[in-house]
């Protein structure tokens, strides 16, 4: 049974830092895509990041958060990151990992499981 399940998230202060953590069961995360994807009230769910397999490695970033954010994974815990710096209160959202085999990283119906979501609030 595959499962994802995120971790990380909470309170900050604008100009804060988190890291966020997707960490995998029930399949080897180096042999999938990961995306990260957020949704806040009232808005449609959208791709912040997206890492590829860990034999391609090619990442990508939304124009929002590039330069802010960085994704990664540790294959010794299965886990994919997303390093979060500089938070703004935009970035106020539920964030969600996902992992499949899209074809285009942000289009959020080609992943094929989903975690369950992690709080994030950017807020003095």
């Amino acid at each position: 049974q595959v499962q994802l399940v995120e971790s990380g998230g909470g309170l900050v202060q604008p100009g804060g830092s988190l890291r966020l953590s997707c960490e995998a069961s029930g399949l080897t995360l180096d042999h999938y895509a990961i995306g990260w994807f957020r949704q806040a009230p009232g808005k449609e769910r959208e791709g912040v990041s997206y890492i590829s397999t860990s034999s391609d490695g090619t990442t990508y970033y939304a124009y929002s958060v590039k330069g802010r954010f960085t994704i990664s994974r540790d294959s010794t815990e299965n886990t994919v990151y997303l390093q979060m710096n500089s938070l703004k209160p935009e970035d106020t959202a539920v964030y969600y990992c996902a992992t499949g085999y899209p074809t285009v990283w942000a289009v959020a119906a080609q992943y094929d499981y989903w975690g369950q979501g992690t709080q994030v609030t950017v807020s003095s």
